[in-house]
């Protein structure tokens, strides 16, 4: 509550001349020939309600939350309390103010969802929410890290760059390590270089947002000084895996000091998931709150959200059917033997993929999707959209989908062809206005576990725990039959039953397997101290905490 009275007082104070004016204006003339009217009962009501509309007003034109260029969470916060929307702003910045610099308020840099409808009927059930606990977003940094911050974010010695690469997830798990290492290292960031991508950063993230909001963490520079030249051949890019903080400082700390600079490449899962509760913090800062997309990406990806949003609740799933993902599972694609025998022929001229036999973690095809949705209590009326890029097979791959469900919509039927024709081949924007869709959905089903379920599983639970539905059969290591003994059950043990015998029409103890063994997921999940679990998509409780 403290949060929210220090807000308002600041929003009183920013224009204290206003209200001198008011009183000025309404006020009677002091006329040398003529003595002060006599003040009636009915003229001092009449100016006490004409007060209070005009600072009505003015709050209005100063409302901190009032973001034009982002999903409105004015016009909907019926379903979001005070509570846990003061909970994403740390401090209100006066947007007018002089000092440019200042950092942005964290509630304008979180990209909060449009909220979830509730629906009443038989279909209820399906659109519930999951409780979210109480759990809320709390980036409170300790004494220590902010002491050091004075130093580090004016950092004008030592600069990192690094060079991302992969698909949009990817690019931003690995900048959000870079921010990180940049930390750990006490460098200054210069703008990651993103590699194998027609669109460069500032076309796919909002530069100076980026910079403002870790202001007060590290300094971001658009390029390297003069001073400070680097050789591209010196690159590093030999670092192990989950290596600590220690490491990199110990590896990385004197070079940069005699160098100025260090080059980093090959950063995707490098960086330990087991980080200070200041450095993990730091990771929910940069994934939730700097990383903004760039302002066109934003405003077309929420113009379509509202298309899907203002027709009542919606499912998105992210169907992961490319080529390149069935060829590197090794999948049967549920297309038939045709386009199964397609997979095997490039996987054959690709030895390095038949080394890696994975029937064990297999994306669900559009009928196992549908079946999963139909059983988990979706109507069929229900109002789909599908994210994911060109599935391999076309319209054929989602036709099941279209089926059991008519509402069926994708990014292409919702969008006119003049907004989405400048980013026809730029793949990471496509994905960009995919994942902010995908956020503001009721319901959120990925086929695969993949690097956008993850971020879409982190970044709704992170605005308020929003429902998601997926199934437990992912599998680690080498998976064991189930064979005849009794007291094994299929989930358990779903070899052979629920992993080699998927066809062309899809079996129905496939499904059986898929729709007893699929979870509601979305309330709080606390991550624990597993190593492969990322504060990032489990932000209970370094990056979450009731309130």
């Amino acid at each position: 509550m403290a949060k929210i009275k220090s807000t308002k007082n600041s929003i009183l104070t920013i224009n204290p001349h206003l209200y001198p004016q008011f009183l000025l204006f309404f006020s009677p003339k002091n006329h040398p020939r003529n003595p002060p009217p006599s003040s009636s009962p009915s003229s001092c009501i009449l100016l006490s309600l004409t007060l209070f509309l005009a600072s009505i007003l003015c709050f209005t034109a100063i409302n901190p939350f009032l973001d034009t260029n982002s999903v409105s969470i004015i016009t909907h916060t019926a379903t979001y309390s005070p509570l846990f929307l003061a909970s994403l702003s740390s401090v209100y910045q006066d947007p007018n103010a002089e000092d440019n610099d200042s950092p942005v308020s964290l509630s304008v840099t979180s990209m909060v969802p449009l909220p979830p409808r509730s629906v009443a009927g038989n279909s209820s059930e399906f659109w519930k929410q999951p409780d979210g606990e109480g759990f809320e977003p709390c980036l409170s940094f300790g004494l220590k890290y902010r002491r050091r911050s004075v130093k580090i974010a004016r950092e004008k010695k030592r600069f990192l760059v690094v060079v991302v690469s992969g698909d949009l997830l990817q690019i931003r798990n690995q900048i959000v390590d870079a921010v990180v290492i940049a930390r750990i290292l006490e460098a200054a960031l210069v703008l990651p270089v993103i590699k194998g991508d027609e669109s460069e950063f500032s076309e796919i993230f909002d530069v100076e947002h980026f910079r403002k909001t870790l202001k007060a963490d590290i300094r971001v520079v658009s390029s390297l000084p003069s001073t400070h030249l680097v050789s591209w051949q010196s690159l590093e890019n030999q670092i192990p895996y989950n290596v600590p903080p220690f490491w990199i400082r110990a590896r990385f700390f004197k070079k940069l000091n005699e160098e100025g600079s260090l080059v980093l490449t090959g950063l995707d899962s490098k960086l330990s998931k087991n980080l200070s509760p200041d450095l993990q913090k730091l990771k929910c800062k940069v994934a939730f709150h700097a990383l903004k997309f760039a302002k066109p990406v934003r405003e077309l990806g929420n113009r379509i959200a509202r298309r899907m949003w203002i027709e009542g609740p919606y499912v998105a799933i992210h169907l992961s059917l490319e080529k390149d993902l069935w060829v590197r599972t090794g999948c049967p694609t549920g297309l038939g033997s045709e386009y199964d025998s397609i997979i095997n022929k490039e996987r054959e001229s690709n030895p390095e993929f038949l080394a890696k036999s994975s029937n064990t973690n297999c994306p669900l095809n559009a009928l196992e999707a549908a079946r999963l949705l139909k059983e988990s209590g979706a109507p069929a009326n229900a109002r789909v959209y599908i994210a994911g890029g060109e599935p391999f097979g076309g319209d054929r791959a989602i036709m099941p989908l279209k089926t059991e469900f008519v509402n069926v919509v994708t990014r292409d039927m919702l969008a006119r062809d003049v907004e989405l024709n400048p980013y026809r081949n730029r793949s990471a924007i496509l994905t960009a206005i995919d994942y902010i869709v995908s956020l503001s959905s009721d319901v959120f089903l990925p086929s695969y576990n993949g690097h956008m379920a993850r971020a879409l599983q982190g970044h709704r639970a992170y605005v308020g725990h929003r429902k998601y539905v997926t199934t437990s059969m992912n599998f680690k290591g080498q998976p064991q039959p189930r064979g005849k003994r009794r007291d094994r059950d299929v989930i358990v043990f779903p070899v052979p039953e629920c992993i080699s015998n998927r066809n062309s029409k899809g079996s129905l103890l496939i499904i059986y397997c898929l729709t007893t063994s699929m979870n509601f997921k979305g309330q709080p999940q606390p991550r624990g101290k597993r190593r492969d679990r990322d504060v990032i998509v489990f932000p209970v409780p370094e990056c979450m905490c009731k309130h």
